[in-house]
């Protein structure tokens, strides 16, 4: 007879190691199954590390995990062609430990992580691939792998494989998946001397820094792009919406765009010398609260990527990624504890625990932000340029008078967009923030 486990878990990344791990450490027997060949080969972010949320897991993490630097500033820039205009928010208080954020390469992030859930009791599986979810009517039971003999039943199975779940789909759990919802991230990681490194960022020891950057570079499609410190090398990368890129399929490609990105006038001086040491593409949920499927059902739950759970405005989702894994886990864990089935009944606690969490409450309040955006192209080209513009045509002084610029910056709103369109654009965007 086939082994039973209480929990198998589908996916060795942030969300799947965070449930695994959890799951493990309260005694429960646990099987993770991770198709690539070991932890973090195909695991690709940004990548950013909110302290939060792995401590609530494992609090003592800073002691061993594989940090790269903590973040004492963040910089947001408006680019058109040749400039930027922007905002930096820096703070000795993020100088000061225990540390809110750190920048991390997640291919040795995610093999410490999967060490500790080794070491939790879980048992890892890598290099096979789950075909499909076993089903007993509408009940999941277990899942078949690419293995001989790779029927596997469990108590209940977590679905933390990415983005492109094709497990979720083929079980009729969620439908096909919708490039309108969903951006296509290339990102190069860039050796650099740490001193360097140092010198251009204004930072000492290991603190970091994090540019993220929007405007003409995305050429009128919707997206955005980063710049992040690591100890000795550097992040950048750009993502669009997937829908945008087959919509025009001859305007650019995500490599073009990056090349693009990194002749910037601003950033050209800030990555000159990087060597590329590692290049890879990535698909990102970010079709927000309304493109959240149904997270659980009789012996099934949905965590991480797998259900939509980024923020991307304010371009969080590894803290998502692990709380989802964790609160699917300790309804787990609870029903257990109960004595309770693992049926949808009982599973909806953890849908429960989501809408309580910051997770819902954050993608709720920014549910129509996806919809303004695809709807106003120009948020990505027209006024990104006249806003640099107008800052310009400010601090140009050429004997001008600033009542006369002052006159000319508003006529080139005028006659980019209609007043009354500004306007209307201003208060759909003010909605979707508050």
């Amino acid at each position: 007879m086939a082994e039973k486990f209480d929990a198998i878990v589908v996916g060795a990344g942030p969300s799947g190691n965070t449930a695994a791990y959890t799951l493990a450490k309260a005694g429960l027997k646990v099987l993770q199954i991770e198709r690539g060949e070991y932890p973090g080969s195909k695991n690709v972010q940004g990548a950013i590390l909110y302290a939060d949320a792995l401590e609530r897991v494992i609090p003592d993490f800073r002691d061993d995990a594989p940090l790269e630097r903590h973040i004492i500033e963040q910089r947001v820039w408006v680019l058109d062609d040749n400039s930027f205009i922007g905002t930096h928010y820096r703070s000795d208080d993020y100088n000061k430990p225990p540390y809110n954020r750190y920048t991390i390469i997640r291919a040795q992030f995610d093999k410490w992580f999967s060490s500790k859930v080794r070491e939790a009791g879980a048992l890892l599986i890598c290099e096979t691939t789950v075909e499909e979810l076993l089903m007993d009517g509408k009940r999941c039971i277990g899942v078949r792998c690419d293995r001989k003999g790779g029927e596997v039943y469990a108590d209940v199975v977590i679905l933390a494989d990415g983005v492109n779940s094709t497990l979720a789909r083929k079980a009729g759990f969620h439908p096909e998946l919708d490039a309108g919802n969903v951006a296509l991230a290339v990102k190069e990681i860039l050796f650099m001397p740490e001193e360097v490194i140092q010198q251009r960022f204004n930072i000492k020891g290991e603190e970091g820094v994090v540019i993220e950057l929007m405007g003409t570079v995305t050429e009128g499609m919707v997206g955005t792009g980063f710049l992040y410190t690591n100890k000795d090398s550097l992040t950048i990368g750009v993502g669009c919406m997937l829908g945008d890129f087959k919509a025009n399929p001859l305007r650019t490609t995500p490599y073009a765009l990056l090349e693009k990105l990194k002749k910037h006038p601003s950033i050209a001086p800030l990555i000159e010398g990087g060597e590329m040491k590692e290049y890879a593409a990535h698909l990102i949920p970010e079709g927000g609260f309304h493109a959240v499927p149904q997270v659980y059902g009789d012996g099934w739950m949905i965590v991480g990527d797998s259900g939509g759970f980024v923020n991307a405005v304010h371009r969080e989702g590894s803290n998502l990624a692990m709380t989802t894994g964790r609160l699917a886990a300790e309804t787990v864990i609870a029903a257990k504890a109960a004595g309770q089935e693992m049926s949808a009944k009982t599973l909806r606690a953890y849908k429960a625990a989501l809408d309580e969490s910051f997770v819902m409450k954050d993608l709720h309040k920014y549910r129509d932000m996806p919809k303004v955006l695809h709807s106003s192209p120009h948020f990505f080209t027209t006024y990104p340029s006249l806003v640099t513009g107008a800052a310009k045509t400010m601090f140009t002084v050429d004997g001008v008078d600033k009542k006369t610029k002052e006159r000319q910056i508003f006529g080139s709103f005028k006659a980019a967009r209609r007043w009354r369109g500004l306007v209307g654009d201003a208060f759909k965007l003010w909605r979707a923030f508050r």
